[in-house]
């Protein structure tokens, strides 16, 4: 009996991640969504199961590209592509039943990961069979070592940020408790959440560390209560906080200054939900395993995809480089402000 899942509109809303790769966005999503749906609405498959299924459909492309010829890699290239569907979908799937787990997470990186290096070592193997040119060796290489390099890096990155973040939280909490300050956000979080929104505006009518607004007096309750009893309440004015701007932290404020126009073509792709960082490790396997086999030019699509990659990577930790002097003006303001917060007690006292 068909289970009662929501229409694709809304299915569309829970599982499509609000950022993505411009690959999954135009490529997979379209196709994995409602097959998602059709999944859960159907059948009793489990996140695990998809992983599985995408694996070992991973494991048939590897097969096919050890064998060399174009015919062959066409077909691998193709199921490479269903591969990377059913692995987008075991997330989706999960996020709309509510069945993911902890454990399915780690399969899925290291299903992904040993994929990534056996269709390499088949793919250049494959071609190496048939051409005896050590090349394709060095590119095995490449290609293996390229991908740990994504993803350890993105790790390690996610790790300082979560840390730096982690330090100005606390800082913020020690504040707000001396000075009764605002709320904090962190700037890259507003944009993620509406990435319609002018950035320009956002910073100038969102001050960082903002402090509270005064207390207002409430002139007028809802009338939930009878009207004697609403009348003698409105006599009474309660003061009651007014609602509080956050105080905003902008860890990425030196790279937009440097560079205006990446902030007007990164706001254009979050429109559309096509993440900034355009050469990934998901592109990057794409170009390998799909657009080089599909068109007989492996050399060539994976010199220029892992090149990209270097260059986006690159950026990335130039960019990392940057907010970390972003990170390190916050907490001297933290130490500036606690410093005058004696001297303006004393002066009071």
């Amino acid at each position: 009996m068909p289970r009662d899942i929501p229409p694709l509109a809304e299915v569309r809303r829970i599982t499509e991640k609000k950022r993505d790769a411009w690959w999954t966005v135009m490529l997979v999503d379209p196709v994995a969504t409602p097959l998602v749906r059709w999944i859960a609405r159907y059948t009793r498959a489990t996140p695990n199961q998809l992983t599985w299924g995408a694996f070992l459909v991973g494991l048939g492309s590897a097969a096919c590209f050890a064998q060399g010829d174009w015919r062959w890699l066409l077909l691998g290239a193709v199921l490479y592509h269903v591969s990377f569907i059913f692995d987008c979908m075991d997330g989706k799937l999960a996020r709309l039943t509510g069945t993911g787990s902890v454990f399915g997470a780690w399969l899925d990186f290291v299903f992904d990961r040993i994929r990534v290096l056996v269709c390499s070592v088949a793919l250049m193997g494959g071609q190496y069979a048939r051409t005896d040119d050590v090349l394709y060796l060095w590119l095995a290489l490449a290609v293996a070592s390229l991908d740990a390099l994504r993803y350890i890096d993105s790790l390690e990155i996610f790790k300082i940020r979560h840390g730096m973040r982690k330090q100005i939280k606390a800082r913020m909490r020690a504040a707000r408790k001396a000075e009764n300050q605002a709320e904090l956000a962190f700037m890259e979080d507003l944009l993620r959440e509406n990435p319609e929104a002018d950035l320009e505006t956002d910073r100038d009518t969102v001050a960082p560390l903002e402090p509270a607004a005064p207390m207002e007096p409430v002139t007028a309750l809802e009338p939930t209560a009878a009207p004697e009893a609403t009348a003698t309440l409105e006599a009474t004015a309660v003061p009651v906080p007014a609602p509080r701007r956050p105080a905003v932290v902008d860890l990425h404020q030196e790279f937009r200054r440097r560079f205006p126009w990446w902030v007007r073509c990164r706001n254009f792709l979050q429109r559309h939900r096509i993440r900034a960082h355009l050469i990934s490790g998901i592109e990057f396997q794409m170009g390998v395993f799909i657009i080089g086999p599909a068109v007989d030019a492996v050399v060539a699509t994976t010199v220029v995809s892992g090149v990209l990659l270097l260059v986006f990577e690159l950026a990335i930790i130039y960019k990392l480089l940057l907010s970390t002097r972003d990170f390190t003006r916050t907490i001297n303001s933290f130490d500036a402000a606690e410093e005058r917060i004696p001297a303006t007690t004393s002066v009071n006292s």
